[in-house]
C-alpha cells in the first residue's frame, strides 16, 4: 500500500528510531486520508491520527519477537 513506508523491525534495520516511526505513520495517514497536508480544519484529526499509528508502531516493534534466520525478499 505504501512503498515509501521501510520495514522496521530487525533484522532490516537494527536501530529504529522515534523519528523513522513518526515518519511512518506519517506517510499511512497521507496514504489512506488521501491529503499530503489537510486543510486546517482537518489538521487536528490529521495530527492525532499519526500519534496514535505511531504509538501502536512502536508499541508493534516492541513486543515483536523475531525466532530464526529472515528469509528476504526473492530467497
Amino acid at each position: 500500500m505504501c512503498r515509501s513506508i521501510r520495514t522496521l523491525r530487525e533484522p532490516y534495520v537494527s536501530d529504529v528510531t522515534d523519528a523513522d516511526i513518526e515518519a511512518a505513520a506519517l506517510q499511512y495517514v497521507r496514504k489512506i486520508s488521501g491529503f499530503r497536508q489537510p486543510a486546517t480544519h482537518n489538521a487536528e484529526a490529521f495530527e492525532a491520527a499519526v500519534a496514535v499509528v505511531a504509538a501502536a508502531s512502536r508499541d508493534l516493534l516492541d513486543r515483536l519477537v523475531v525466532r530464526g534466520p529472515v528469509a528476504h525478499a526473492g530467497e
